[in-house]
Formats: C-alpha cells, sequence, structure tokens
C-alpha cells in the first residue's frame, strides 16, 4: 500500500454521566499536535443526568450531539461517526485511562500505508493491574480480556495482543464498508471481527493506559463480557 495522507482526524467521544472528567479530556485531546492533520472533536452525550450535557454547552471548538435516552457505547459512537467529517477517527474514552499524546502513534500506521484498523494495546507497555486499593476486580477484567483476545485470534487467524482498549483508529473507508451494528460496548468487537473477514490487516500500537476504579466511574460490567463474546462468535460466521 502507498503512504496515506489524513487530512483531518475526527475524534469520536462517547460521554455518559462524566460531569467530573469531559472537560479535561476535551482540554487533553485539544492540546494534541497532529503535525499539519487537522483535528475535530466530537462529543456525543448518551442522555447523561450529572450535568455532562451542560458542560459540552458551555465548551468551545467542540461539536457535540445529545441523546435524550442512553443508547449505549457503541450507539454514541456510531451518532458521532455519522455527523464526523474527518477521513480517519479515533475513539477516544471520556475519562482519564487514555493519553490522547498516543495519537501520533495510532496514525502513523495508517500514514504509512500498512493498514486501515490500527488498535492500541494496553499491555505492550506495561503488565496487567490485579489489585486495587478498594478491591476492584481488574483480575476478572484481566481474565476475561485474555479469553476475548483468545477467541478472537483464534476464529479469526490473528496474534493481537489486545482488542478490548479503547483507543482506536480507523479510515471513513473501512467503517462504510465494514457497517457496525452494536449498540453496546461490542461495538469494538464487530469493527474489528467483521474488519478481518472483509480481508483489511489489522496493525497494532503500544499505548499509556491508567485504569479507573468503578467509584471513579469505570461502567463496563460482566454482562457486556458476555455481548462481547456473543460478537465474536457470531460475526465469524454471520452472513456480512
Amino acid at each position: 500500500m502507498a503512504n496515506a495522507e489524513i487530512k483531518k482526524v475526527s475524534v469520536i467521544i462517547a460521554a455518559y454521566n462524566e460531569a467530573k472528567n469531559i472537560a479535561e479530556v476535551i482540554r487533553r485531546v485539544q492540546a494534541v499536535a497532529l503535525f499539519g492533520i487537522e483535528k475535530e472533536i466530537v462529543v456525543v452525550d448518551d442522555g447523561s443526568t450529572d450535568g455532562t450535557r451542560d458542560i459540552l454547552r458551555q465548551t468551545a471548538n467542540v461539536r457535540a450531539f445529545f441523546h435524550e435516552k442512553n443508547q449505549g457505547k457503541g450507539g454514541a459512537l456510531k451518532t458521532g461517526i455519522a455527523n464526523a467529517l474527518g477521513d480517519v477517527f479515533i475513539l477516544q474514552d471520556a475519562d482519564l485511562e487514555y493519553s490522547p499524546e498516543d495519537y501520533a502513534v495510532l496514525l502513523k500506521p495508517i500514514q504509512e500505508g500498512r493498514t486501515e484498523l490500527v488498535l492500541g494495546s494496553r499491555f505492550s507497555l506495561q503488565g496487567p493491574k490485579f489489585f486495587t486499593r478498594n478491591g476492584d476486580p481488574f483480575v476478572s477484567h484481566y481474565i476475561g480480556n485474555k479469553i476475548i483476545i483468545w477467541l478472537t485470534n483464534l476464529f479469526y487467524g490473528q496474534s493481537v495482543t489486545d482488542y478490548e482498549g479503547c483507543y482506536k483508529a480507523f479510515t471513513r473507508s473501512l467503517f462504510d464498508k465494514v457497517k457496525v451494528q452494536a449498540s453496546g460496548f461490542e461495538f469494538d468487537n464487530e469493527l474489528v471481527c467483521k474488519s478481518i473477514r472483509l480481508g483489511y490487516k489489522i496493525a497494532e500500537v503500544p499505548i499509556q493506559y491508567r485504569p479507573r476504579l468503578y467509584s471513579e466511574g469505570k461502567k463496563i460490567k460482566w454482562t457486556d463480557g458476555i455481548r462481547m463474546l456473543w460478537s465474536i462468535l457470531k460475526w465469524r460466521f454471520w452472513p456480512l
């Protein structure tokens, strides 16, 4: 593949009850320079009730969209992407677990023409965290991640180290062809699995990661893990 020129990047943020963090996340995203690439920030508030919506309405240089009812993370991402203007999208969580300083690393494989889908691996730069000061179940999260990684690699012939990290960068043309249906956390799994079945290659890059606690607003639950596993199984065999 020839080198790909990226003219504009859309950073897509799905936010649900993130009043404590959303302003700082946006500040960090705005502070990142992409060296000649235009950047827009698209935030979709997914029916927040904690004041997140008011903060977004008062924030400059952000394109904000609002769901009256919660539609799930995937639903919010789809709204954001549908309204975005960039030729490449970066998914950004509305918390402080990830560092926007990694954007350049995420975009590099696309710029070099090696891929149209880049996954950020949380486990390349640091080992998993199993213990927290208040007993959050990071051990079970890690085991769940390992099952998802093993199953996806087995079914789709890959050797990826992390599918569930938030940071993913992908082209508009890929997303238009993949046509993700999921509205929950399994959005990422459907995106990846369908991309592989359509013949797209995946690039993986190391990213920084600071896991937050449930007391700090972490939302993913074991039921989301079940839906992720079903999505992996479903899109291995379901007609595209």
